[in-house]
C-alpha cells in the first residue's frame, strides 16, 4: 500500500515507487572518505594491534580501531557503539563478520582518543566492553552460534565456552605474537551455525545418545510423518505400541543409523536430544578458507570428548591454551595452525599439544568428490 498512497502510476510502474522491502543500497551507508575514494585504495597497514589505516592513491587515509564484541548483544551495549561512533566517527561504523565493531576516523590525531575512550568501557565485572585487538597474526574474535540461550539443539552453550576461552587467550587477542592469524570458532551441534568445518581451533558441542521417545503424547504433539522424513539417515520409523492397554502410534530409532543432529527434535518436540551425561564438546583443528599457501583444508577431530563443565569449562579452556602455545613456540612465520601440524606430522602435533591420540579421531572417510573436485583456485598446469 506504499506506492499505491504515493500515486501508482499503471504505465509506469516504478515511477515513484516507495517500498520497505529488502535493505536500503549499501553505499548509503558509507563513510564520505570512503565514497570518495572506493576503487582507489593503493595500500593497507596493520599499525598496531587493533589499528589499521588504509591509503588512497589520492592522498586520503582512514584509520580503523577494530574491537571484539559478543555476537549477542544488548539494546544497551548497541546504543553505546552508537554514541561513541556518533562522538568520534561522525556517526559511521561497521560490523565485520566475526563480530567485531570498526570505528572509522580519517585522521590519526582521531585514533589515540577514539581507543581511549573504547578501553576505557568495562563490565561491572570487570571485562572490556569494547576491547581493542583482533588483527594480524593474534587470534580473531569467536564466530560462533546460539547455544542454550536461543536454540533446540544444543549439546552445549556458545556464550559460556565462547567467553571462557577468549578468556584464556585474550592476551593474543589484543597482540600480534603469533606465526599467523589464528581463527577460533564455536558451533553447538553437528547443524553447525559456526564456521567450525574450517577453522584454526573449532570447539563442536556433540551428542553422544539419540534422542529419546516419549511416546504417551509422540501423536498428540506431532505429525510422524514429518518426524521420519526429517531424519537425512533415514533412522526413524513409524511403530505402534501399548501402553496401559492403549495402543498408540509413535516412532522408533534405528540407533545405528542416527547421527544425533537434532532434526526429528526440531519437527516433534516429543523427541529431546539433550541429555546430561551424553552431551559435551569436541576441539577440532587444523582447518582454513584461506587459498594463500596452500588449498583450503577442512578441521580435524583432535580431541574426542569433553564433558560439559559450565560455567567456565576448564577442560575446553585449558586444552585450548595448549595447542595456542605449541603452535606459537613451534610453528614458521606465516604458517597457519593446519599447515603446521602437516609440516610436522599430525604425529607429533598430538605429542606438542599433550593430545591422547584414540582410534575416534581416525579419519578414513573419502568419497569420489574428495579426490575429483576442483577445491582451490590454484592454477593447474
Amino acid at each position: 500500500m506504499a506506492f499505491i498512497s504515493s500515486g501508482y502510476n499503471p504505465d509506469k510502474p516504478m515511477e515513484g515507487r516507495i517500498t520497505d522491502i529488502g535493505p536500503k543500497k549499501y553505499d548509503q551507508f558509507y563513510p564520505p572518505v570512503i565514497a570518495a575514494n572506493k576503487g582507489k585504495w593503493l595500500y593497507h597497514e596493520i599499525l598496531e594491534p587493533g589499528v589499521l589505516v588504509h591509503v588512497s592513491e589520492t592522498g586520503d587515509e582512514v584509520y580503523t580501531v577494530r574491537v571484539g564484541t559478543c555476537r549477542l548483544m544488548s539494546v544497551t551495549l548497541l546504543r553505546e557503539a552508537m554514541a561513541i561512533a556518533d562522538k568520534h566517527c561522525d556517526g559511521y561504523l561497521r560490523f565485520t563478520t566475526r563480530n567485531n565493531i570498526e570505528f572509522m576516523v580519517d585522521s590519526k590525531d582521531k585514533v589515540e582518543p577514539l581507543k581511549n575512550d573504547l578501553m576505557s568501557r568495562k563490565h561491572a565485572g570487570g571485562s572490556y566492553k569494547f576491547p581493542v585487538g583482533g588483527t594480524g597474526a593474534g587470534i580473531t574474535n569467536c564466530v560462533h552460534t546460539q547455544g542454550w540461550v536461543h536454540c533446540h539443539t544444543p549439546a552445549t552453550d556458545a556464550s559460556g565456552t565462547v567467553k571462557a576461552s577468549m578468556d584464556a587467550v585474550f592476551s593474543d587477542f589484543q597482540n600480534m605474537r603469533l606465526p599467523a592469524k589464528l581463527r577460533l570458532s564455536m558451533a553447538c551441534c553437528l547443524n553447525m551455525c559456526g564456521a567450525v568445518h574450517c577453522s584454526d581451533i573449532a570447539i563442536l558441542g556433540y551428542h553422544r545418545k539419540p534422542p529419546m521417545i516419549d511416546n504417551e503424547y509422540l501423536d498428540k504433539m506431532c505429525e510422524i510423518p514429518l518426524a521420519v522424513a526429517a531424519c537425512p539417515t533415514a533412522a526413524i520409523k513409524p511403530v505402534k505400541v501399548e501402553i496401559d492397554g492403549k495402543k498408540l502410534n509413535t516412532v522408533s530409532v534405528n540407533e545405528n543409523r542416527c547421527m544425533y543432529c537434532g532434526n526429528c527434535y526440531t519437527m516433534c518436540p516429543s523427541m529431546p536430544l539433550a541429555d546430561t551425561e551424553g552431551d559435551g564438546l569436541v576441539i577440532m583443528a587444523g582447518g582454513k578458507i584461506s587459498n594463500r599457501k596452500c588449498a583450503p583444508k577442512f578441521s580435524k577431530v583432535v580431541v574426542a570428548f569433553i564433558p560439559n563443565e559450565p560455567p567456565r569449562w576448564p577442560s575446553l579452556t585449558a586444552q585450548i591454551k595448549k595447542i595456542v602455545e605449541a603452535y606459537a613456540s613451534d610453528a614458521r612465520k606465516y604458517e597457519r595452525l593446519g599447515e603446521w601440524a602437516e609440516r610436522i606430522g599430525w604425529e607429533r602435533f598430538f605429542e606438542k599439544c599433550e593430545i591422547e591420540f584414540t582410534h575416534h579421531l581416525i579419519d578414513d572417510f573419502r568419497d569420489a568428490a574428495y579426490y575429483t573436485w576442483r577445491q582451490t583456485t590454484n592454477f593447474k598446469f
